[in-house]
């Protein structure tokens, strides 16, 4: 049964007839997109819908907590400009509300001869979006991470870390403190965009909303195709599996350590991430899924996997990078493999000092052509706007793409 989210300082169960906005997605970007609303427009009703029980249940609650500084993003991207926008309003933000963070930055290390392109590109790329890093030899990487091995790093001052549920449970109370309501439980199954508003239903109640502003992460395709609209991309899952360190192995990682990417994916290979509350995470692989809820390789959604698998775009995804799917996946399905794969930045690292980790779910946008979409991308109806692809770093990203979707909307009722 759909109920509200119970807020302390908050009222019961209002009647949900009617709503100015209606927002589908209790992820992060749902309740950002609601917490500048109601700070823009605080004269706007507000309804947020949540399939599940709780807020931030699947991307948003399964990541490292790293606040992203954009020094991969291209200059002028949504994800670069954005990000360096949202990784300020983030850090506001936490102070205004007394939440943990840290910015203890992060080094992108060059094991050989081969990377070091790849790294000065990057070096290029953050100083043109505004980064503060700088490139570092041996000696100084040393110093910095003393058990990794590189032949150059980029060593990057303004990455930090922070808990994002604790994030989104605070942006949560601010959308409720304000008036609003918060249905958890509440998984919708149709919307339906009229000339003058737009009627969104669920397996209980039928909600009328001037707008709608869907942040569906795993399902936003699907939600965007409720209302009849064709998207330049489909939703793909990919599991992103972690380990922790043992307590006697942490001294190994410092902070944050990451390998430089390869360039035909938007992945960023297996890291090390240092936690807000002292853990540190290594991973994620990247593996397709066979549930858009995926999180064990034994979850299987038949109509997930028919969705992905006879999806062309998909289908010539696979054709071309097959030989690395396999790997991913064999990295998998071997502790050994991973832990070898982790070897290459740390080499005292053995199996032994991994224990398993909750895993999280990607929801990666692809192409009919096969291409990966690397930005985040939004799409509009005169009464509905989709967020269709915001993988990392939306969680960073937050509150800057919440006003993009604000101002979005801004024109139409104002």
């Amino acid at each position: 049964m759909p109920g509200t989210l119970e807020v302390p300082g908050t009222s019961g169960k209002a009647s949900m007839e009617k709503s100015n906005i209606v927002i589908i997605g209790g992820g992060i970007l749902g309740l950002a997109t609601a917490y500048n609303l109601s700070r823009r427009y605080p004269k706007q009703t507000i309804t947020l819908l949540e399939k599940e029980d709780s807020v931030a249940t699947h991307q948003s609650g399964h990541n490292s907590g790293v606040i992203h500084s954009g020094v991969y993003y291209k200059p002028g991207s949504y994800k670069a400009n954005l990000c360096r926008e949202g990784k300020q309003a983030l850090e506001a933000f936490c102070r205004e509300a007394g939440i943990p963070f840290e910015t203890c930055g992060k080094v992108i290390v060059a094991t050989d001869q081969n990377e070091l392109e790849g790294l000065h590109q990057l070096a290029k790329r953050g100083s043109k979006n505004g980064v503060q890093c700088e490139l570092i030899g041996r000696r100084h990487l040393r110093q910095i991470e003393p058990h990794v091995t590189g032949i150059e790093a980029l060593l990057v001052h303004d990455t930090g870390i922070v808990d994002y549920q604790q994030v989104s449970r605070r942006l949560m109370a601010f959308v409720s403190e304000a008036g609003n309501q918060i249905l958890t439980g509440a998984t919708v199954t149709d919307i339906e965009e009229r000339e003058n508003e737009v009627i969104v239903r669920t397996a209980e109640q039928e909600l009328h909303a001037d707008f709608v502003v869907a942040c569906a992460g795993l399902y936003s395709d699907r939600l965007a195709a409720m209302v009849g609209t064709r998207l330049p991309a489909r939703i793909v899952p990919f599991r992103g599996e972690y380990y922790k360190l043992r307590p006697a192995a942490k001294h190994l990682c410092r902070n944050l350590i990451y390998p430089v990417p390869d360039a035909r994916f938007p992945f960023l290979g297996v890291h090390f991430t240092r936690t807000i509350d002292g853990q540190v995470e290594c991973g994620p692989n990247a593996v397709f899924a066979f549930a858009r809820e995926g999180y064990r390789l034994g979850i299987v959604n038949r109509r997930d996997l028919l969705d992905s698998l006879s999806y062309i775009g998909f289908m010539r995804l696979v054709s071309r990078y097959w030989r690395t799917g396999m790997g991913e996946m064999w990295r998998s399905l071997s502790k050994q493999a991973f832990a070898g794969s982790l070897r290459r930045l740390i080499p005292d690292i053995t199996a032994d000092d991994l224990i398993s980790a909750p895993a999280g779910v990607r929801a990666q946008a692809i192409a009919p052509d096969g291409r990966l979409l690397y930005d985040f991308a939004f799409h509009e109806t005169p009464r509905t706007v989709h967020v269709i692809n915001a993988p990392s770093p939306a969680a960073t990203a937050s509150l800057s793409i919440g006003r993009q979707v604000v101002e979005r909307l801004s024109t139409r009722f104002i």
